[in-house]
């Protein structure tokens, strides 16, 4: 199983053109990528031949949450498409989640994805979970038992937010992958639990995935440098 990278770019642009564009015209070239569903959606499979044809490896972020027939069947597509890193909803269930591992290795041509499962989006907070999805459960402990029947599975890691890395890390032998990641004074935007590079290598993430801190970046090449500099060393050498 390939590992994952320590950044992804999050390509939150709504055409491929565009992505592609940002990504030449900011010598970003060969980096690991995020696609998500906005550009998957309306490229469909022509973008992720396009960038692994510039040498990307990409994390194909669609979340599949279905029937386990139906995602064993997307996963063996998606997996022939030679991504590097897909995922689905933990919440889907653990037949749902093993039909995936199926798909992956059914449609696998050079190597199997690693496959993730979300736990709880890091746009969700506690409020969410008891008002409107009836989860009476502290959403550690919801994270938790998530990740724990995720593992059970044969899934290769969670997607969670950093505050929850650690108790993955503790509890069970995944790979954790964090969003919701900013420099110090960075903008929120829509997600409720963000952390700085520094917070998410001291808790234990693998790898992050960063999109708006560095696309709105004055410089979007040395932003994804420090915020890749500050996970893996704990802080940033402005000097290199």
């Amino acid at each position: 199983m390939k590992k994952l990278k320590p950044l992804y770019f999050a390509l939150d642009f709504q055409t491929g053109n565009e992505a592609l564009d940002f990504l030449e015209r900011h010598q970003l070239t060969g980096i690991p990528v995020k696609v998500g569903m906005e550009l998957f959606y309306k490229e469909g499979p022509s973008i992720i031949h396009q960038l692994k044809e510039k040498g990307h490896e990409i994390f194909l972020d669609l979340k599949l949450h279905d029937i386990p027939e139906t995602v064993r069947r997307a996963m063996r597509g998606l997996a022939g498409m030679n991504v590097d890193v897909v995922n689905i909803h933990a919440q889907g269930g653990e037949e749902m989640m093993k039909a995936a591992k199926i798909g992956l290795q059914e449609g696998a041509q050079d190597h199997i994805p690693v496959l993730l499962a979300v736990t709880v989006l890091t746009s969700s907070d506690q409020k969410m979970l008891e008002d409107e999805l009836l989860i009476d459960h502290p959403l550690a402990d919801v994270v938790k038992h998530y990740a724990g029947r995720a593992e059970k599975c044969g899934v290769d890691g969670v997607v969670c937010s950093v505050e929850e890395a650690e108790i993955i890390k503790k509890h069970t032998a995944l790979a954790a992958l964090t969003p919701g990641i900013r420099l110090a004074g960075g903008a929120h935007h829509d997600q409720k639990r963000v952390a700085t590079p520094e917070k998410a290598l001291e808790n234990g993430s693998d790898a992050m995935v960063v999109g708006r801190a560095i696309r709105d970046a004055e410089k979007p090449r040395e932003m994804y440098r420090k915020i890749k500099e500050a996970f893996q060393h704990g802080s940033i050498n402005t000097h290199s």
